[in-house]
C-alpha cells in the first residue's frame, strides 16, 4: 500500500474524512468533507506528521531549510512533521507564526527558528480555499528578513472551482508564484475507497460516490 492510500485510510479512521452533506464556507452544499481537527491525539498528529513528511520529501527533496505553519491549524503541522523528518535523519527547523505580536521580551512574530533572507522554506497547512491564510502568512514573513517559501503541501486537493473556472489551488498557486501540493486528491480518495471496507464497513458506496461525481460535475476542476 502507498503512502497516499495509507493516507486516506487514516482519514477514515480518525473521522477526518466525512461523507453527506456539508455546508462550506462558499455556501457550496458537498457531498464530502475534511476536517483536520479530528488528529486530537499524540498518536494521530504524531502519524500525520509522517504523510506531509514523506509529501516534502516526494515533491521537494531535501533542498529546503525549515517547515513553516500558519498558525493555528499549522503550527502542529509543521512541528510534527519538521519531527518526522528528523526520524529519517532529516533534521530541519520549524517556525510558525503569532496571531498577535507580544509586547514585551521577544518581539518577534514568528516563533522557531531563525530566519534570513536565504532561508527557504516549506508551508505546511490543512486545506486551502480562497489561499487568504496563506497570504496573510507570507505578509508576515516579509518582516522577518523575507525568508522564501519555496512550496506549499496540503492534506487534501477537493479538485474544485475557485473563483474561476480554474482549480482552486492552481488559481492560488499561479498568483502567488509558489507550487503547491497535496498528500492526496478527492479523485485519488475516490478511486481507493470505492466499495472498500475499512474497519468492516463500506464508506464510499456506489450511491455515495455518484453524488460526488455530481458534486464534481458542477464544481471540479481537476487541473
Amino acid at each position: 500500500m502507498s503512502y497516499k492510500e495509507e493516507f486516506i485510510e487514516f482519514l477514515v479512521q480518525c473521522n477526518a474524512l466525512k461523507f453527506g452533506e456539508f455546508e462550506l464556507k462558499s455556501g457550496r452544499i458537498a457531498p464530502y468533507f475534511i476536517n483536520t481537527g479530528m488528529f486530537d491525539t499524540g498518536t494521530k498528529i504524531k502519524k500525520l506528521g509522517t504523510y506531509y513528511a514523506r509529501a516534502v520529501r516526494e515533491h521537494f527533496g531535501t533542498d529546503f531549510d525549515g517547515i513553516y505553519g500558519p498558525a493555528y491549524k499549522g503550527i502542529p503541522l509543521c512541528i510534527t512533521a519538521a519531527a518526522a523528518l528528523a526520524d529519517d535523519g532529516i533534521d530541519k527547523g520549524y517556525v510558525f507564526n503569532r496571531k498577535e505580536a507580544k509586547t514585551y521580551a521577544d518581539k518577534s512574530a514568528v516563533v522557531g527558528m531563525p530566519l534570513t533572507g536565504d532561508t527557504r522554506l516549506i508551508l505546511v497547512d490543512d486545506v486551502i480555499t480562497s489561499g487568504k491564510a496563506i497570504r496573510e502568512s507570507l505578509e508576515i514573513l516579509k518582516t522577518c528578513e523575507n525568508p522564501a517559501v519555496s512550496g506549499i503541501v496540503i492534506s487534501v486537493n477537493r479538485q474544485e472551482k475557485g473563483k474561476t473556472d480554474k482549480n482552486a489551488l492552481a488559481e492560488v498557486a499561479d498568483t502567488l508564484g509558489i507550487p503547491i501540493f497535496a498528500i492526496v486528491t478527492i479523485a485519488e480518495i475516490i478511486a481507493f475507497l470505492h466499495n472498500r471496507e475499512i474497519n468492516g464497513q463500506v464508506v464510499l458506496d456506489d450511491d455515495m460516490k455518484a453524488k460526488i461525481e455530481a458534486y464534481l460535475d458542477t464544481y471540479g476542476a481537476i487541473d
